[in-house]
């Protein structure tokens, strides 16, 4: 990867940050939701599981239980019942309950809009407080920084960190608070649709002449 200086790289990320908006207009939180609530279990549900499947799974868990005090009195072989359709459903069904015994213990049945209170919720690391602080509350603390968003970062070259904290960190200088929740959703976006996993489509990518690591000829 070439070196680049700090400045070099925040314009460039900041040309990436137009770009983006472009090519992703209407980017947002993929996860289906209606309020605070919903979106922080949603998001803890969505560890190591693809949206779409949270998506199916969450319209009979919402109808069922709509407060804190619900998912607080829910027993865990109804929650394993209703999350059997997920990855690793035993553990979350443990955590939805114990994050909403915490809700209604500690905070009145609502959810904070505060990252030390919300890391304090089973279940919550900083990446799903940091969606529910930007999508629920529209406060861009910091960056939510999932596999694409890893991924992408990585080849984009603003970040050599493999640790999600630790790319967040290298992010926030990059990009302007009024952008990381927007950020976050078109980068999402655009691992699912171009800088996939499996490999980047450089050839279609308008982003290529912006990237260290897409072919020289699409670079040019």
């Amino acid at each position: 990867m070439p070196r680049e200086s700090k400045r070099a790289r925040r314009e460039r990320t900041l040309a990436i940050i137009e770009r983006l908006k472009g090519m992703y207009p209407d980017s947002e939180c993929s996860l289906v939701h209606e309020n605070p609530l919903q979106l922080v279990v949603a998001t803890v549900l969505s560890a190591q599981t693809t949206d779409a499947a949270v998506n199916r799974a969450t319209p009979a868990l919402f109808a069922r239980f709509r407060t804190a005090e619900d998912f607080a009195g829910a027993s865990q072989e109804e929650m394993e019942r209703l999350l059997g359709s997920l990855g690793f459903f035993r553990q979350k069904a443990k955590a939805v309950i114990g994050l909403g015994r915490v809700l209604a213990e500690r905070f009145g049945g609502e959810v904070p809009a505060d990252m030390e209170a919300l890391t304090q919720l089973p279940g919550v690391g900083r990446k799903t407080a940091n969606v529910v602080l930007g999508v629920a509350f529209g406060m861009a603390e910091g960056v939510v920084v999932d596999t694409h968003v890893r991924r992408i970062a990585q080849r984009w070259g603003l970040t050599r960190e493999q640790d999600p904290e630790k790319i967040e960190r290298d992010l926030i200088p990059l990009v302007p608070p009024e952008e990381r929740v927007h950020f976050t959703h078109r980068t999402i976006d655009h691992g699912r649709a171009i800088c996939t996993a499996r490999r980047p489509y450089c050839e279609r990518c308008a982003l290529a002449e912006l990237c260290p690591t897409a072919p020289a000829a699409y670079r040019a």
